[in-house]
């Protein structure tokens, strides 16, 4: 079991990532105070014997699975539940399942009675890499993602790879869009990625890309909690992606796959992105699509996302799309265009 630390100006965070992360560390975090577990309905269905046995005599608020219910509707009924259930400033919740319950459950923690303690379990490949790591918390509003939230940090995150074994090839490759963006941002990740490219599916791989992805992350956030600085790069591939993923009804992290193709594209043509390097990331990018054959992305309604992208939440006043973009092994940089330009380059890069 590995421990990683994240320290930041509001609070100090552990993360444990290993088999035994949930075995040793749960006793603890649920002994002492009233709790209250939030999860979707594929995860329960799943697990059922496995919230019985850790959650004994625990309110369990089970969520309909999706992107669409992450929602104020939903976020109210949670924290209806929550007070319906006697739940105290002392209690804590536990986000157990993918980035939606994360994400639901870290905004309901924050915002009852001001805030209460919560614990990060994901169950899928992307929460595990990303979302679950950080204190990002949100529901979507008026077909915008994550654009009502709050930053604050779980007390602890409990990583078990023993999840992923129920995943369909869908959520790793949902998974992959995240760890193929941090091997943008981080060369050790890249050269894992390159150098093992036929075992992008293999469980010991994928813990060992976990606790690197982690990692740098950890890092990022500990330097800039609020996303001012450089933990803008964390959102690689994240404009356009988001865009396409309001549009087009894929996955977040085939959205963010199919963002860093065409900024990425976007970026070599306009001389900001090295080209030898920008070539190499995208062939990560094409095999990170081609592992589970969807129907892809339906390039001709690119002017649909574009439009979406413009109520983008990285944006400020200017009209301009805002975007934190691959540079070279490495590195990233911060590239905008005014939104006529942004179409067209749009357009250019996904032919």
């Amino acid at each position: 079991m590995e421990l990683i630390t994240i320290k930041t100006p509001s609070t100090k965070g552990e993360i444990y990532i290993g088999k035994e992360a949930i075995s040793k560390r749960l006793p603890c975090l649920t002994a002492g105070q009233k709790n209250f577990v939030l999860t979707d309905s594929n995860v329960y269905a799943l697990y059922e014997d496995w919230f019985d046995a850790h959650f004994p005599q625990t309110e369990i608020f089970i969520l309909p699975a999706g992107e669409e219910n992450k929602n104020f509707q939903s976020l109210y009924a949670i924290l209806e539940k929550m007070a319906g259930a006697g739940m105290r400033r002392t209690s804590r919740l536990f986000a157990v399942g993918g980035g939606v319950i994360g994400d639901i459950g870290g905004l309901a923690a924050a915002l009852y009675m001001r805030g209460i303690s919560y614990v990060q379990i994901p169950t899928t490949l992307l929460a595990q890499v990303d979302s679950s790591v950080g204190g990002k918390t949100a529901v979507d509003l008026g077909g915008i993602k994550n654009v009502v939230g709050a930053f604050y940090q779980p007390c602890e995150v409990l990583m078990d790879s023993t999840f992923l074994k129920t995943l369909p090839d869908k959520e790793i490759k949902c998974g992959l869009g995240e760890i193929v963006k941090y091997a943008a941002l981080n060369g050790e990740i890249f050269d894992l990625l390159e150098n093992r490219a036929d075992d992008w599916k293999g469980l010991t791989f994928l813990e060992s890309l976990i606790t690197a992805c982690v990692s740098h992350k950890a890092r990022v956030v500990e330097m800039d909690e609020k996303e001012s600085g450089e933990r803008r790069s964390l959102n690689v591939g994240h404009t356009t992606g988001h865009a396409i993923e309001l549009t087009s009804g894929l996955s977040h992290g085939e959205s963010v796959l199919y963002g860093m193709l065409l900024e990425t594209r976007m970026v070599m043509q306009a001389g900001v992105c090295e080209k030898t390097y920008g070539q190499r990331l995208l062939a990560l990018v094409e095999r990170a699509i081609a592992l589970e054959p969807t129907a892809g992305m339906d390039f001709t309604a690119i002017e649909d996302s574009a439009e979406k992208a413009r109520a983008d939440k990285k944006n400020t006043d200017d009209d301009k799309i805002r975007m934190a973009v691959a540079k070279a092994k490495g590195q990233w940089t911060d590239f905008s265009l005014p939104f006529a330009e942004y179409v067209t380059a749009l357009k250019n890069a996904c032919k």
